[in-house]
C-alpha cells in the first residue's frame, strides 16, 4: 500500500486508476470553474489561530448530526455514478462510512440501488432525492428509503436544470461507459477497472432503472430525466416532499439567507449550504464566504451543515468555527474510491479526521463543542460587505 499522508496523495492515485470520463466527472466544474476552484481556495484565506500551554491530553473529534453520534462531524455527500468511480462503489462507501462512524449519503442517481446498499449494511444511511415533477416516482422513493431504514432524507434543491460542465459534454459522459475509439483506448490503460466493472452486475442507475416504466436503458433514462427535473419548483412543493418522509428531511444547496428563512418554513429539520461543488451555477460565492449570513439568518431553528471545498481536516475545523454544526465531504472520498476502493475511502476520513485533530489542539482545543470563531483570523470583508443597495430599495 502507498503511503497516504494526504487527500491529494489519494487523487494522484485516483486519476491514474480511474476512466477519464470519470475522473473528469468529479474535478470539474460548470462554465470556467471559477466557483469550483473558490470552494476551496477561499479556506486558504481564513488564518488559524495557535494557542499553547493548554492541557491537550484527552481529546476526541466526536460530535452529533441530526441527532446521530459521529466520530467527527464529517459525512459523505451524496455523489451521482459513485459506483462508476469503483466497482459498487455505493456499497463500498457505505460500508466505510459506517466502519468509521460516519453518516453516507446515497445520492438518487448512484449506481448501487438503495436495496443493495441496506442489505450489505447494517447501520441506517441517508437519502438524496431531486426535486422531480414525478410525484408517483418521488412517493415510491420515499416509501423505499422507509423500508430500507434510511434515517433522514436530503433534499438538493438547486439542480432544476443542469449547469453546463464542458469535460462531460466533451467526453460524452454515460453509465455505463458507450465504447467508442477514444473510450476504448482510455479504458485499455485502466484494466484493473476494468476488470472490476466486468466482476459486477451493477453498470445502470439502479434506483431508477427498473422502478420506472420504460425506462430500461441509458438512452431512455436520460430522455425521462431530462423530463422531470422540476423547473416550477417552488417552496410548497417543498412541503409536499415534507408530507411524503415523516423523517427527518435536510435541504441541500442553500446559498441565500432568504432561502434559509423558506427551507425552515418548509419544514427542513437541517439545511446544507451548498453550491453543488461548483457544478451548477458559476460565479456564485464559496461556501464558506456565504456560511455566517446564512447562520445569522436561522439562528438554532436548525442545524446548519456546510460541504463543497472541504479538502482536508483544518477545512472541516475552519467550517466549524464559522458557525457550521458539520460538514460534508464529496470529492475527497471519492478520490479514496477511485484510488483503493472501501480502503481508500476509510484512508480518506483517516486522514481528515488526524489533521482535525491535530489542528483543533494546536488551537488549544480538545472537543469539537469548543470549536469557535475566535480560532480563526478572518479578512475583513470575508463574508461582505456586499454592494446591495439597489436589492435593498
Amino acid at each position: 500500500m502507498p503511503t497516504i499522508t494526504e487527500i491529494e496523495d489519494l487523487k494522484r492515485l485516483y486519476k491514474r486508476r480511474v476512466p477519464k470520463m470519470f475522473y473528469d466527472y468529479c474535478e470539474s466544474g460548470s462554465w470556467t470553474e471559477q466557483t469550483f476552484r473558490e470552494n476551496s481556495s477561499d479556506f486558504d484565506k481564513l488564518y488559524l489561530r495557535q494557542r499553547v500551554a493548554v492541557d491537550l491530553a484527552d481529546r476526541s473529534t466526536s460530535g452529533t448530526m441530526m441527532g446521530r453520534d459521529v466520530t467527527m462531524p464529517v459525512a459523505l455527500a451524496p455523489v451521482g455514478m459513485t459506483g462508476m468511480q469503483h466497482w459498487d462503489g455505493e456499497i463500498k462507501a457505505a460500508r466505510a462510512a459506517e466502519k468509521f462512524g460516519v453518516p453516507y449519503t446515497l445520492s438518487t442517481m448512484s449506481i448501487c440501488s438503495i436495496e443493495d446498499v441496506a442489505a450489505h449494511t447494517s447501520e441506517p444511511f441517508w437519502l438524496q432525492v431531486y426535486t422531480l415533477t414525478d410525484t408517483d416516482y418521488m412517493q415510491r422513493l420515499f416509501d423505499r428509503a422507509k423500508e430500507a431504514k434510511c434515517s433522514a432524507a436530503v433534499v438538493t434543491v438547486d439542480l432544476q436544470l443542469l449547469g453546463q460542465r464542458h469535460k462531460d459534454l466533451k467526453n460524452g459522459l454515460s453509465a455505463p461507459p458507450k465504447l467508442t475509439p477514444k473510450t476504448l483506448a482510455d479504458l485499455a490503460t485502466r484494466w484493473s477497472w476494468g476488470i472490476g466493472m466486468l466482476s459486477t452486475r451493477r453498470r445502470q442507475f439502479g434506483n431508477i432503472v427498473g422502478h420506472v416504466d420504460g425506462v430500461d436503458d441509458p438512452s431512455s433514462l436520460m430522455s425521462w430525466t431530462a423530463q422531470k427535473f422540476d423547473l416550477s419548483l417552488n417552496w410548497d412543493r417543498i412541503r409536499e416532499f415534507r408530507r411524503m418522509w415523516d423523517g427527518p428531511l435536510i435541504v441541500k444547496g442553500i446559498m441565500d439567507p432568504r432561502d434559509a428563512r423558506e427551507a425552515v418554513n418548509a419544514g427542513a429539520d437541517a439545511i446544507v449550504v451548498s453550491n453543488h461543488g461548483g457544478r451548477q451555477l458559476d460565479g456564485a460565492l464559496s461556501t464558506i464566504r456565504a456560511l455566517e449570513p446564512i447562520i445569522d439568518a436561522v439562528g438554532d431553528k436548525v442545524e446548519v451543515h456546510l460541504d463543497s471545498g472541504i479538502r482536508s481536516g483544518q477545512d472541516v475545523l475552519k467550517a466549524l468555527a464559522m458557525g457550521a454544526k458539520a460538514t460534508y465531504i464529496g470529492r475527497a472520498y471519492i478520490y479514496g474510491l477511485g484510488a483503493m476502493g472501501q480502503q481508500g475511502v476509510t484512508r480518506a476520513l483517516e486522514v481528515i479526521q488526524k489533521e482535525l485533530d491535530v489542528s483543533m489542539a494546536l488551537c488549544g482545543k480538545r472537543r469539537v463543542e469548543e470549536i469557535d470563531r475566535d480560532m480563526l483570523m478572518v479578512p475583513e470583508g470575508f463574508t461582505g460587505p456586499w454592494d446591495e443597495g439597489r436589492r435593498n430599495r
